[in-house]
């Protein structure tokens, strides 16, 4: 197996890591100084302990999301993924009370490996989409 089909393997597990917030598989594969990237965020998102409380942001909000992943393109050290969040809002996100509002939104990912450890991560996600979605903003 190449380096690139590896470090996509690894974008694979990443995500049913996150949605199983398997923080055993986060210790193994994501870096103590692993940084996300993701001006959508009021928070940083540092190491594994970084990734699992974004799952606890996220996924009370939206307790059925799903992650469907679309595209992969790898280079070099990185896999940029192009996928969608989907899920209902039936929780608090943020200062945002449940909507009841179902969300259906694009994402591009961009990771950067070393060693078969995930040191970096660019996320852009359709925000205002997401926003248009919920009812927080007029469609």
């Amino acid at each position: 197996m190449s380096i690139q089909d590896s470090n996509k393997q690894l974008c694979r597990d990443y995500f049913k890591a996150f949605l199983a917030r398997d923080t055993a598989w986060m210790a193994r594969h994501i870096a103590p100084e692993f940084v996300r990237h993701d001006p959508g965020l009021p928070f940083e998102v540092r190491g594994p302990k970084g990734v699992a409380e974004l799952h606890d942001a996220l996924l009370p909000a939206f307790p059925d999301m799903t992650l469907p992943l679309l595209d992969f393109v790898a280079e070099g050290d990185k896999v940029l993924v192009r996928l969608k969040v989907q899920g209902t809002h039936t929780g608090a996100f943020g200062d945002m009370a449940a909507t009841g509002q179902k969300i259906d939104i694009d994402v591009l990912d961009l990771f950067q490996f070393k060693d078969d450890v995930l040191v970096e991560h660019w996320a852009l996600l359709d925000n205002l989409g997401m926003l248009k979605q919920l009812g927080a903003l007029p469609q």
